[in-house]
């Protein structure tokens, strides 16, 4: 191209050319290098100003996301434990054990109900009349008593768990002796303290007879040998602690056909 001669107005001179970029060589020059070719490549590629520098992949954020949740989680967990909530373990064992205490109390409650629950009235409900127990062909156990008598009434659990075990067998009357129509039983007896337990065998013959307050086995023991028919008992004259008979409160029988 002609260059420009100068004028006589001094403009400057000026030589015009055409620069041709770095990015244009790259894609119209075939002996283009490797090197440049793999510059070119990473900086068109390249999101991190700093190469050095590399960002872990999404998927690798994924996978480490459970277990920063979980490390997290069982921070979280020590430090509450170790801080303020230290005392919920404490908590919980006595709320067992509050638990525990209160079922047991029940049980003992229910269970002293059955053993203590039972009273003369429910043992008098229960019991032989005296004539069809004389009649019947069986032993026979014959418990002299009153309402107001204290040893009777702590007898009667005893005498009821006995009930049950040879009732089948054996014959259990009640005969109150405030009532009037056993005079002449009180005296045919001799019943002098109450309670009084008179054993019969299966004719209506007195075998023994044990009065007051006595272990369990004593009654147990004559029993299991009326329901055998033996001939004897083994406790056939015993005394414990009663009430006497003197102290008894007669009164009018209703029905003089009633056996308590």
């Amino acid at each position: 191209m002609a260059r420009v001669a100068s004028n006589p107005l001094s403009l400057p001179r000026f030589r015009p050319y055409f620069q041709v970029s770095d990015t244009a060589l790259l894609f119209k020059s075939p002996s283009l290098s490797p090197y440049r070719t793999r510059k070119f490549q990473s900086i068109a590629c390249q999101t991190n100003p700093l190469p050095t520098q590399t960002q872990p992949s999404d998927e690798g954020k994924v996978l480490a996301e459970p277990d920063s949740v979980d490390d997290s989680t069982s921070e979280a967990t020590t430090s509450s434990v170790g801080g303020g909530f230290s005392e919920s373990p404490n908590k919980n064992i006595n709320r067992r054990i509050a638990i525990g205490s209160t079922l047991a109390a029940v049980g003992l409650f229910m269970s002293s109900r059955l053993d203590f629950g039972v009273s003369l009235k429910d043992l008098s409900a229960a019991a032989v009349p005296y004539e069809e127990a004389l009649s019947n062909g069986k032993p026979t156990v014959v418990e002299f008593y009153a309402d107001w008598c204290e040893v009777c009434r702590e007898l009667a659990p005893d005498i009821y768990k006995v009930e049950q075990q040879y009732r089948d067998r054996v014959n259990f009357v009640m005969l109150n002796v405030d009532n009037t129509k056993w005079e002449q039983e009180l005296d045919e007896f001799g019943v002098e303290g109450i309670p009084h337990f008179a054993f019969l065998d299966k004719d209506g013959n007195e075998e023994g007879n044990v009065v007051g307050r006595l272990p369990r086995k004593y009654l147990q023991e004559n029993v299991d040998a009326l329901a055998r028919g033996e001939a004897s008992v083994p406790h056939a004259r015993v005394v414990g602690q009663y009430s006497s008979a003197e102290s008894r409160k007669v009164h009018q029988v209703v029905d003089p056909r009633s056996h308590v």
